[in-house]
């Protein structure tokens, strides 16, 4: 198990070493900030003056270097446009707003998309099976910012249940993330419908039944425990998913997160922070798999001798 964890811990390493090079570069293809920054009026001596200040005169190797030996002290620059702030302490900032979003959606599917699947799963090729299937489809298939725009229509314009927007109460949770959860919603349901109907047909089912145990222990206890492997395997790309997914989702609602800064990083060109958004995501990203291999490893005991 430690041989596990360290080997992923190394591939962490490498994985985020490699992500802050492709978003270094990236970042740089966006445009001059300089540009942005002091306008059409300006001297070429107050631009070379303010791509000093910046580092920017520097070739791009040593720009990286030096972006790479600071950010391993924890200093990831100082936003261009929001006065000087550090880009780390506006990004964490932000990064409550976020998580939180992020973790409201994926208990809502998790809970929502596993009864689904136990639902569709029993009763096979019934009404409520092809509810469940078609929520997955159009869940998989409609876009989070055109799915974002109609709930709000209906739910904030029309029936003035809900606001539009706002941070803080729990009412202002539901429209994000219902907008943000429904394609991991789909997955859910469709992940754990196939490994139920699966899990019912085996011998273990059988025996169980034949023990005379109740239908609900048999179905929510024994096939149901089997049937989560699956969802915990890719519950790192779910959580992943809710995170890259709040980009859209945070601009369309103007949720305060970490999603909505890095859109409006990118709009003004402030590359410290769009550097500093992404390695956070991608830090996100790669803990949360770390952990949900380790939970694998508790749950499956097969992991255990393989590693």
């Amino acid at each position: 198990m430690l041989k596990i964890i360290a080997t992923r811990v190394i591939e962490a390493f490498i994985a985020l070493l490699l992500m802050s090079i492709v978003i270094f570069l990236l970042s740089r293809l966006t445009g001059d900030p300089i540009a942005l920054l002091l306008g059409d009026g300006a001297t070429d001596a107050d631009k070379i003056a303010m791509a000093q200040e910046l580092g920017l005169d520097r070739p791009l190797p040593v720009q990286y270097l030096n972006f790479l030996g600071n950010a391993l002290t924890g200093d990831f620059g100082q936003s261009v446009t929001a006065g000087k702030q550090p880009a780390l302490d506006l990004v964490l900032s932000r990064l409550p707003a976020s998580l939180s979003l992020a973790g409201v959606a994926l208990i809502f599917t998790l809970i929502i998309g596993i009864v689904f699947g136990v639902l569709a799963s029993v009763t096979r090729n019934s009404p409520i099976d092809v509810a469940a299937r078609l929520i997955a489809l159009v869940g998989q298939s409609v876009p989070s910012f055109w799915l974002g725009i109609v709930l709000m229509y209906i739910f904030a314009v029309q029936l003035r249940l809900l606001p539009t927007s706002g941070y803080g109460r729990p009412e202002h949770y539901i429209l994000p993330a219902a907008t943000l959860g429904l394609f991991t919603l789909a997955a859910i349901t469709r992940l754990v419908r196939s490994s139920m109907l699966e899990a019912l047909g085996s011998e273990y089912i059988k025996l169980a039944r034949v023990k005379g145990l109740s239908e609900s222990i048999v179905i929510w206890k024994h096939a149901l425990a089997n049937s989560l492997i699956p969802v915990i395997t890719f519950m790192g790309t779910f959580f992943a998913v809710m995170i890259t997914g709040a980009v859209i989702v945070e601009t369309v609602f103007s949720w305060p997160g970490i999603g909505r800064l890095a859109y409006e990083s990118i709009l003004s060109r402030d590359f410290p922070v769009v550097q500093t958004v992404v390695l956070v995501i991608t830090s996100l990203f790669i803990i949360a798999n770390l952990l949900v291999d380790i939970l694998y490893i508790v749950v499956d005991p097969r992991m255990r001798s393989r590693g």
